[in-house]
């Protein structure tokens, strides 16, 4: 059968724009921790020796790194003035760390994927997992950082103004366990902007917790614990939390299981999860592909090294989601909001 030669050529040319983006991917870190991104928003249209004396970096190297940005269209080039630029939007998602679209976590994230791409290969032939805490230390920071624009953009402007009655109880004073809370990011967010609540943040990788303490910024209505989602300490919370945690979880039945029994009888169980559709074709997409892919690097191999090892995926969709918390015994289900890149579900007794 003979190759419909357009449809190569399309192939090849994705192909390519693929290799170049991953081939690029290093360079953006490289960019990030030598301050590159940082140099060209605060200092405006540079060449690449200017831009090399103002960060302390060698020119020849900048000029390669300024090309390849310039090729891949995060960085601006004028040939008139042999400058190269951030636009305020380009600056928002590779320059500011405070910006509420900064990607570059992302990227961090990736460079955990290649380092540990060796032992997931072996998980392929073996159907074993990969612990959390086996992986490449920049997995941590770097799911941090990709996640918490995104809380910080939506989780009290909107994810928490839509749960039924929590805004109020969290002002008023409620009690708020943050499970799988890695390095708290979620919990301190929601910490600050309800001072009278208390809130616990819950992690069974005893690194992150560790992490989360020494940033918790002396913010009192809060704590860090080390434990299990199934049966963590404490009980007669307000709310309980999963940020994009319970797709990961080796047994998402036990884990909402216990959040029920911890719970008030008036309590919500708030779980952000990726945004998906229930069937295969409703998320080959670009979003799709980028949490397939981290859920098949990632999500899937954690959640086979844990008991039970379900292994929902990031791509679970809202219909299996109902269904962990059913079977964990709460009656009412609900998708609250959601954003290009998460649901927020609301689950209650």
């Amino acid at each position: 059968m003979q190759p419909d030669m357009a449809k190569l050529e399309a192939l090849l040319g994705m192909v390519v724009s693929d290799l170049g983006a991953a081939a690029n991917a290093a360079l953006v870190l490289v960019g990030e921790k030598n301050g590159l991104f940082r140099a060209l928003a605060e200092g405006g249209p540079q060449t690449s020796a200017e831009l090399a004396k103002r960060t302390g970096t060698t020119e020849r190297y900048i000029r390669e790194w300024l090309s390849s940005q310039a090729a891949s269209g995060y960085v601006n080039y004028d040939a008139a003035s042999s400058k190269f630029s951030l636009t305020p939007e380009q600056a928002m998602v590779f320059a500011d760390q405070d910006s509420t679209v900064c990607m570059t976590g992302g990227f961090h994230s990736l460079a955990a994927v290649f380092a540990d791409e060796p032992a997931l290969t072996e998980a392929f032939r073996s159907g074993k997992g990969l612990g959390w805490g086996d992986r490449c230390n920049c997995l941590f920071c770097g799911v941090e950082r990709f996640f918490r624009p995104g809380y910080k953009a939506n989780l009290i402007a909107e994810w928490l103004p839509a749960l039924d009655g929590v805004v109020d109880k969290l002002k008023r004073g409620a009690r708020v366990v943050d499970v799988g809370c890695g390095h708290g990011a979620s919990t301190m967010i929601m910490a600050k902007a309800f001072p009278n609540s208390e809130f616990v943040g819950i992690d069974f990788h005893d690194a992150s917790v560790a992490h989360a303490r020494r940033h918790a910024n002396g913010v009192r209505n809060i704590r860090f614990e080390v434990g299990r989602a199934q049966d963590f300490a404490g009980s007669g919370f307000d709310l309980v939390t999963m940020f994009d945690a319970l797709h990961d979880m080796g047994d998402p039945v036990g884990a909402a299981a216990h959040a029920r029994k911890v719970l008030k009888s008036d309590g919500t169980l708030m779980l952000v999860e990726p945004k998906a559709g229930d069937r295969l074709e409703d998320n080959l997409n670009p979003v799709g592909r980028v949490f397939y892919a981290f859920s098949a690097s990632v999500c899937v191999p954690c959640s086979l090294n844990q008991e039970v090892g379900l292994a929902l995926g990031a791509q679970a969709g809202n219909a299996k989601l109902a269904e962990v918390t059913r079977q964990a015994g709460f009656s009412q289900f609900r998708c609250a909001a959601e954003t290009p890149f998460n649901v927020v579900l609301e689950a209650r007794l």
